[in-house]
Protein backbone atom coordinates (compact mmCIF):
# COMPACT_ATOMS: atom_id res chain seq x y z
CA UNK A 1 0.00 0.00 0.00
CA UNK A 2 1.09 3.70 -0.77
CA UNK A 3 2.44 5.58 2.17
CA UNK A 4 -0.71 8.64 2.54
CA UNK A 5 0.44 11.94 1.91
CA UNK A 6 0.22 14.32 4.95
CA UNK A 7 -0.40 18.06 4.90
CA UNK A 8 -0.68 20.09 8.53
CA UNK A 9 -3.89 22.62 8.45
CA UNK A 10 -2.83 25.19 10.90
CA UNK A 11 -4.95 27.77 12.72
CA UNK A 12 -5.80 31.22 11.43
CA UNK A 13 -5.74 34.04 13.34
CA UNK A 14 -7.27 37.48 12.57
CA UNK A 15 -4.88 39.83 14.63
CA UNK A 16 -6.66 42.44 13.35
CA UNK A 17 -10.13 42.59 11.98
CA UNK A 18 -12.18 45.88 10.05
CA UNK A 19 -15.52 45.63 8.82
CA UNK A 20 -15.68 47.99 5.98
CA UNK A 21 -20.35 47.40 4.81
CA UNK A 22 -22.62 44.88 4.01
CA UNK A 23 -22.80 44.35 0.44
CA UNK A 24 -25.93 44.22 -1.62
CA UNK A 25 -25.12 40.21 -1.70
CA UNK A 26 -25.35 39.83 2.18
CA UNK A 27 -21.42 39.42 2.14
CA UNK A 28 -19.05 41.46 4.67
CA UNK A 29 -16.07 42.83 2.99
CA UNK A 30 -13.44 42.92 5.74
CA UNK A 31 -9.79 44.10 6.17
CA UNK A 32 -7.47 41.95 8.14
CA UNK A 33 -4.42 40.95 9.33
CA UNK A 34 -4.28 37.09 9.39
CA UNK A 35 -1.02 35.00 10.85
CA UNK A 36 -1.04 31.09 11.19
CA UNK A 37 -0.47 29.15 14.25
CA UNK A 38 2.15 26.57 14.81
CA UNK A 39 -0.32 23.99 15.95
CA UNK A 40 -3.80 22.68 13.67
CA UNK A 41 -5.60 19.82 12.29
CA UNK A 42 -3.82 16.87 10.55
CA UNK A 43 -4.96 16.03 7.33
CA UNK A 44 -3.58 12.71 5.16
CA UNK A 45 -4.74 11.93 1.79
CA UNK A 46 -4.44 8.65 -0.47
CA UNK A 47 -5.65 8.21 -3.98
CA UNK A 48 -8.27 5.53 -4.62
CA UNK A 49 -11.63 5.81 -6.54
CA UNK A 50 -14.15 7.30 -4.38
CA UNK A 51 -13.85 10.48 -2.01
CA UNK A 52 -14.40 9.80 1.35
CA UNK A 53 -13.51 10.82 4.69
CA UNK A 54 -12.97 9.76 7.99
CA UNK A 55 -12.49 12.37 11.30
CA UNK A 56 -11.08 11.40 14.49
CA UNK A 57 -9.25 13.54 16.89
CA UNK A 58 -10.35 15.62 20.23
CA UNK A 59 -12.54 17.61 18.26
CA UNK A 60 -13.92 14.88 15.51
CA UNK A 61 -17.85 14.74 17.24
CA UNK A 62 -18.11 18.80 16.46
CA UNK A 63 -16.97 18.21 12.89
CA UNK A 64 -18.55 15.55 11.55
CA UNK A 65 -17.93 13.79 7.94
CA UNK A 66 -21.08 14.33 6.01
CA UNK A 67 -21.24 16.66 2.98
CA UNK A 68 -20.86 19.68 4.46
CA UNK A 69 -17.27 19.23 5.86
CA UNK A 70 -15.02 21.38 4.04
CA UNK A 71 -12.67 18.55 2.74
CA UNK A 72 -14.99 16.98 0.90
CA UNK A 73 -16.75 20.69 -0.39
CA UNK A 74 -13.12 21.62 -1.57
CA UNK A 75 -12.31 18.55 -3.50
CA UNK A 76 -15.69 18.61 -5.11
CA UNK A 77 -14.88 21.98 -5.82
CA UNK A 78 -11.58 21.18 -7.61
CA UNK A 79 -13.16 18.12 -9.61
CA UNK A 80 -15.88 20.40 -10.81
CA UNK A 81 -13.01 22.95 -12.18
CA UNK A 82 -10.54 19.86 -13.34
CA UNK A 83 -12.87 17.37 -14.58
CA UNK A 84 -10.83 13.67 -14.41
CA UNK A 85 -8.48 14.81 -11.34
CA UNK A 86 -8.03 12.06 -8.94
CA UNK A 87 -9.23 12.28 -5.60
CA UNK A 88 -9.05 9.85 -2.93
CA UNK A 89 -9.52 8.95 1.31
CA UNK A 90 -8.99 11.54 3.21
CA UNK A 91 -8.49 11.25 7.22
CA UNK A 92 -8.53 14.30 9.53
CA UNK A 93 -6.86 14.38 13.21
CA UNK A 94 -9.30 17.01 14.66
CA UNK A 95 -8.01 19.14 17.28
CA UNK A 96 -9.16 22.51 16.64
CA UNK A 97 -12.64 23.58 18.16
CA UNK A 98 -15.24 23.92 15.46
CA UNK A 99 -17.37 27.20 14.92
CA UNK A 100 -14.47 28.72 17.10
CA UNK A 101 -12.92 32.26 14.77
CA UNK A 102 -10.20 30.08 13.87
CA UNK A 103 -11.03 28.83 10.46
CA UNK A 104 -10.43 25.21 11.30
CA UNK A 105 -12.86 23.92 8.58
CA UNK A 106 -10.91 26.13 5.85
CA UNK A 107 -7.75 24.92 7.08
CA UNK A 108 -8.72 21.40 6.42
CA UNK A 109 -9.99 22.66 2.94
CA UNK A 110 -7.08 23.84 2.27
CA UNK A 111 -4.62 21.41 3.26
CA UNK A 112 -7.18 18.62 1.10
CA UNK A 113 -6.76 21.18 -2.42
CA UNK A 114 -2.73 21.07 -1.56
CA UNK A 115 -3.00 16.72 -1.02
CA UNK A 116 -4.55 16.37 -4.09
CA UNK A 117 -2.57 18.58 -5.90
CA UNK A 118 0.74 16.82 -5.08
CA UNK A 119 -1.37 13.65 -5.65
CA UNK A 120 -2.24 14.66 -9.07
CA UNK A 121 1.31 17.06 -9.79
CA UNK A 122 -0.33 20.01 -9.58
CA UNK A 123 1.62 23.18 -8.77
CA UNK A 124 0.58 24.78 -5.44
CA UNK A 125 -0.13 28.38 -7.51
CA UNK A 126 -1.91 26.51 -9.92
CA UNK A 127 -4.98 29.00 -10.67
CA UNK A 128 -7.74 25.98 -10.84
CA UNK A 129 -6.86 25.19 -6.98
CA UNK A 130 -7.54 29.40 -5.90
CA UNK A 131 -10.90 29.08 -7.99
CA UNK A 132 -12.01 25.67 -5.67
CA UNK A 133 -10.53 27.84 -2.35
CA UNK A 134 -12.80 30.36 -3.31
CA UNK A 135 -15.82 28.19 -4.14
CA UNK A 136 -15.50 26.52 -1.04
CA UNK A 137 -15.51 29.71 1.28
CA UNK A 138 -14.47 32.79 1.99
CA UNK A 139 -11.98 31.58 4.42
CA UNK A 140 -10.35 28.99 2.33
CA UNK A 141 -8.30 31.12 -0.43
CA UNK A 142 -5.80 32.18 2.35
CA UNK A 143 -5.45 28.78 4.27
CA UNK A 144 -4.59 27.54 0.66
CA UNK A 145 -0.77 28.96 1.08
CA UNK A 146 -1.04 29.57 4.83
CA UNK A 147 1.30 32.54 5.73
CA UNK A 148 0.35 35.78 6.82
CA UNK A 149 -1.33 38.21 4.73
CA UNK A 150 -3.45 40.78 4.84
CA UNK A 151 -6.92 39.60 3.57
CA UNK A 152 -9.59 42.18 2.04
CA UNK A 153 -12.92 42.04 0.01
CA UNK A 154 -14.90 38.77 1.59
CA UNK A 155 -11.46 37.16 1.99
CA UNK A 156 -10.61 36.52 -1.64
CA UNK A 157 -7.96 39.36 -2.30
CA UNK A 158 -4.71 38.65 -0.51
CA UNK A 159 -1.71 40.43 0.12
CA UNK A 160 1.76 39.22 -0.86
CA UNK A 161 3.48 37.23 2.08
CA UNK A 162 3.74 39.01 5.05
CA UNK A 163 7.19 38.68 6.74
CA UNK A 164 6.15 39.09 10.62
CA UNK A 165 8.38 38.31 13.93
CA UNK A 166 7.00 35.55 15.80
CA UNK A 167 4.43 36.24 18.08
CA UNK A 168 4.48 33.98 21.44
CA UNK A 169 0.67 33.51 22.10
CA UNK A 170 -2.06 31.59 23.69
CA UNK A 171 -4.79 30.37 22.30
CA UNK A 172 -8.69 30.19 24.47
CA UNK A 173 -11.93 28.93 23.73
CA UNK A 174 -14.84 28.92 26.14
CA UNK A 175 -16.51 25.67 24.82
CA UNK A 176 -19.07 28.15 22.69
CA UNK A 177 -19.56 27.62 19.18
CA UNK A 178 -20.42 31.13 17.09
CA UNK A 179 -21.36 30.72 13.51
CA UNK A 180 -20.13 33.54 11.59
CA UNK A 181 -23.07 34.36 9.67
CA UNK A 182 -24.94 35.01 13.25
CA UNK A 183 -21.80 37.39 14.27
CA UNK A 184 -22.02 39.25 11.09
CA UNK A 185 -25.76 39.98 11.57
CA UNK A 186 -24.92 41.52 15.31
CA UNK A 187 -22.62 44.07 13.16
CA UNK A 188 -23.27 47.41 12.85
CA UNK A 189 -21.04 50.25 11.04
CA UNK A 190 -19.26 52.67 13.49
CA UNK A 191 -19.89 56.02 13.89
CA UNK A 192 -16.35 56.91 13.23
CA UNK A 193 -14.93 53.88 11.64
CA UNK A 194 -11.51 52.78 12.71
CA UNK A 195 -8.05 53.91 10.17
CA UNK A 196 -7.15 51.64 7.59
CA UNK A 197 -4.37 49.27 8.31
CA UNK A 198 -1.04 50.59 8.00
CA UNK A 199 0.85 48.94 5.21
CA UNK A 200 4.43 49.73 7.18
CA UNK A 201 3.23 46.12 8.39
CA UNK A 202 4.11 44.86 5.26
CA UNK A 203 8.09 45.26 5.61
CA UNK A 204 10.23 43.18 8.47
CA UNK A 205 9.50 44.99 11.34
CA UNK A 206 10.62 44.22 15.17
CA UNK A 207 8.29 42.42 17.27
CA UNK A 208 7.92 45.88 19.28
CA UNK A 209 6.75 48.01 16.43
CA UNK A 210 4.14 45.04 15.58
CA UNK A 211 2.73 44.87 18.73
CA UNK A 212 2.32 48.85 18.20
CA UNK A 213 1.01 48.59 15.22
CA UNK A 214 -1.77 45.80 16.06
CA UNK A 215 -2.57 48.10 19.41
CA UNK A 216 -3.70 50.74 17.17
CA UNK A 217 -6.22 47.73 15.88
CA UNK A 218 -9.32 46.37 16.78
CA UNK A 219 -11.52 43.21 15.97
CA UNK A 220 -15.00 45.00 14.69
CA UNK A 221 -16.95 41.57 15.55
CA UNK A 222 -15.48 41.46 19.44
CA UNK A 223 -18.79 43.55 20.50
CA UNK A 224 -21.23 41.29 18.47
CA UNK A 225 -19.75 37.78 19.67
CA UNK A 226 -19.91 38.96 23.03
CA UNK A 227 -23.58 40.28 22.67
CA UNK A 228 -24.20 37.12 21.88
CA UNK A 229 -21.77 34.95 23.82
CA UNK A 230 -20.71 37.10 27.36
CA UNK A 231 -18.30 34.45 28.59
CA UNK A 232 -15.59 35.96 25.33
CA UNK A 233 -15.59 39.03 28.02
CA UNK A 234 -14.50 36.77 30.82
CA UNK A 235 -11.73 34.84 28.18
CA UNK A 236 -10.59 38.46 27.19
CA UNK A 237 -10.07 39.50 30.96
CA UNK A 238 -8.77 36.20 32.14
CA UNK A 239 -5.91 36.87 29.31
CA UNK A 240 -4.85 40.31 30.23
CA UNK A 241 -4.71 39.24 33.87
CA UNK A 242 -2.05 36.62 32.70
CA UNK A 243 1.51 37.87 33.80
CA UNK A 244 3.53 38.92 30.50
CA UNK A 245 0.30 39.70 28.32
CA UNK A 246 1.05 42.47 25.55
CA UNK A 247 -2.19 42.46 24.14
CA UNK A 248 -5.62 39.95 24.07
CA UNK A 249 -8.06 39.87 21.40
CA UNK A 250 -10.79 37.94 19.76
CA UNK A 251 -9.69 35.98 16.75
CA UNK A 252 -12.44 36.39 13.51
CA UNK A 253 -16.15 35.53 14.62
CA UNK A 254 -14.98 33.97 17.86
CA UNK A 255 -15.32 32.54 20.02
CA UNK A 256 -12.45 31.94 20.44
CA UNK A 257 -9.44 34.93 21.75
CA UNK A 258 -5.68 35.18 21.99
CA UNK A 259 -2.95 36.83 24.22
CA UNK A 260 0.35 37.53 23.31
CA UNK A 261 3.23 37.86 24.83
CA UNK A 262 7.21 38.81 24.95
CA UNK A 263 8.38 35.71 25.34
CA UNK A 264 7.25 31.44 24.82
CA UNK A 265 7.57 30.63 28.52
CA UNK A 266 5.17 33.09 29.38
CA UNK A 267 2.60 31.72 27.49
CA UNK A 268 3.47 28.36 28.29
CA UNK A 269 3.19 29.86 31.51
CA UNK A 270 -0.68 30.83 30.67
CA UNK A 271 -1.46 27.67 29.37
CA UNK A 272 -0.81 25.79 32.96
CA UNK A 273 -2.49 28.26 35.21
CA UNK A 274 -5.51 29.08 33.38
CA UNK A 275 -7.03 25.21 32.55
CA UNK A 276 -6.84 25.44 36.73
CA UNK A 277 -9.28 28.46 36.79
CA UNK A 278 -11.55 27.78 33.83
CA UNK A 279 -11.13 23.45 33.38
CA UNK A 280 -14.00 23.90 30.57
CA UNK A 281 -12.30 25.97 28.55
CA UNK A 282 -9.77 25.26 25.92
CA UNK A 283 -6.48 26.48 25.83
CA UNK A 284 -3.18 26.26 24.01
CA UNK A 285 0.21 28.02 23.79
CA UNK A 286 1.14 28.23 20.21
CA UNK A 287 3.74 30.44 18.63
CA UNK A 288 2.26 33.14 15.56
CA UNK A 289 4.40 34.43 12.59
CA UNK A 290 6.91 33.44 10.21
CA UNK A 291 10.35 34.21 12.73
Amino acid sequence: MPVPLVENAPAKVNLTLRVLKRRDDGYHEIESLVAFADFGDRLSFSRGSKLTLVVHGPAASQAGEGEDNLVLKASRALAAVRPGIALGAFSLDKRLPVAAGLGGGSADAGAALRLIAQANGLARNDPQLYAAARATGADVPVCLDPRARIMRGIGEVLSEPLALPQLPAVLVNPGVALPTKAVFAEWKPAATPAAALDLAIAKPTSHARLLQLLAAQSNDLEGPAIALAPVIAEVLAALRAQPGCLLARMSGSGATCFALFSSADQAVAAEKLLPRQQPAWWVKATMLGDG
